[in-house]
């Protein structure tokens, strides 16, 4: 199979729908030189989120999930936080 050369991707309307107009928008508006370098910044943005989320998941999530299930007495039962929620609702009004 052949490989493909990710520079040589052409952005299609059919492919990305309105993703293409924002792209050319970019560009038109100086903000991008070029197409290429709005993908290139895209897919920069979104490897720095999928890290901050796997940072999230690993740091955080993981071990608070870990500890509620080391623990149980420590979780709050969902009629506990409605009703908590309830009563801020209620304050604020």
């Amino acid at each position: 199979m052949k490989k493909l050369d990710p520079r040589r991707i052409a952005a299609k309307p059919g492919l990305l729908g309105l993703g293409c107009a924002a792209v050319k928008a970019k560009v038109q508006t100086g903000e991008y030189a070029s197409e290429s370098e709005v993908v290139r910044d895209g897919l920069r943005v979104l490897m720095a989120r999928d890290r901050a989320v796997e940072s999230w998941l690993h740091h955080q999530a993981g071990p608070a999930c870990d500890a509620l299930q080391a623990d149980p007495s420590r979780t709050v039962s969902v009629d506990r936080v409605r009703a908590h929620l309830a009563d801020e609702h209620a304050k604020r009004r």
